[in-house]
């Protein structure tokens, strides 16, 4: 049982492609980051060079994976408790800079133990993520007036103006909001919703992959909030998307917010795997 690690994206897909594509929804980040690297270049996240790495069981399948973009944390997949430990044994072995961990809640909470244990950091949990999967959409009801349209390079500095909002709500972001909205802009993955001849709601997808697409972001202005326009534009991209033959279609929600939680739930998405952002200091 061992882990590779490399900066090669090409040997990363490679290799750890098909263990991901073979469960495409709980690997959703891990799969969509990986293809916007490849789409929009290495430094899509940030001017950090990526780190990639996949673990073999003692039979030689690839049964975890990891990908990095500095200054961001790892971003692990479902993997033995092993897996994780030993990849922050190495990693504080080899005194790589390792701000904190993003997975689901059994390799995040494997892996800060064992970071814990080494480094004597403390982890404190930042997120409390919940995946859902859209089960039959139940369009809102009901809906609120206006009309979805596909956003256009006219559209961008309104994109990337949200989208730096919506980080800023959302603790951080992907990187650079203009980079993030010229890669989503460039696949078609912005949609805004309309009312009274101007936007006032944004749900971007990402890149359909293994049958599988996500909705993020989505965001509407404070002063439009509580009118419907999320519900609508997050039913429309999702409708879009089935539409379009994507199998899973997926969202993910911060738990600390049981207004979204129960809006995604009316619509028909249910809960897949927790997954927790968890930090280290000290």
């Amino acid at each position: 049982m061992s882990w590779t690690t490399t900066h090669d994206l090409d040997a990363f897909t490679a290799a750890a492609g098909p263990f991901l594509r073979a469960d495409p929804a709980p690997h959703t980040v891990l799969l969509t980051a990986a293809a916007s690297l490849a789409a929009a270049g290495l430094d899509r996240y940030g001017d950090g060079r990526p780190e990639f790495g996949w673990w073999r069981a003692l039979d030689g399948r690839v049964a975890g994976a990891y990908l990095a973009t500095p200054p961001f944390p790892p971003l692990l997949s479902r993997m033995p408790a092993a897996a994780a430990a030993g990849l922050a044994g190495l990693r504080a072995a080899a005194g790589l800079p390792t701000s904190g961990v993003n997975a689901g809640r059994a390799a995040a909470e494997a892996f800060a133990a064992a970071w814990t244990g080494r480094t004597g950091q403390a982890a404190t949990v930042e997120e409390r993520n919940r995946l859902y999967r859209l089960g039959e959409l139940a369009p809102p009801d009901p809906a609120p007036s206006g009309y979805a349209r596909a956003a256009t390079g006219d559209d961008r500095d309104l994109l990337v103006d949200w989208t730096r909002r919506f980080h800023a709500e959302s603790a951080g972001g992907a990187g650079d909001p203009a980079r993030a909205v010229a890669d989503r802009l460039a696949y078609g993955g912005a949609t805004l919703w309309e009312d009274g001849g101007r936007p006032v709601s944004y749900a971007g997808v990402t890149r359909t992959i293994a049958g599988m697409v996500r909705v993020a972001p989505v965001y509407t202005p404070p002063p439009l909030r509580r009118r419907g326009y999320a519900t609508a534009s997050t039913a429309a991209v999702s409708r879009a998307a089935r539409a379009a033959g994507a199998r899973d279609v997926l969202l993910f929600t911060d738990l600390a917010n049981p207004t979204s939680n129960a809006l995604y739930r009316r619509l028909g998405y249910v809960p897949v795997e927790d997954h927790l952002v968890v930090s280290f200091a000290g």
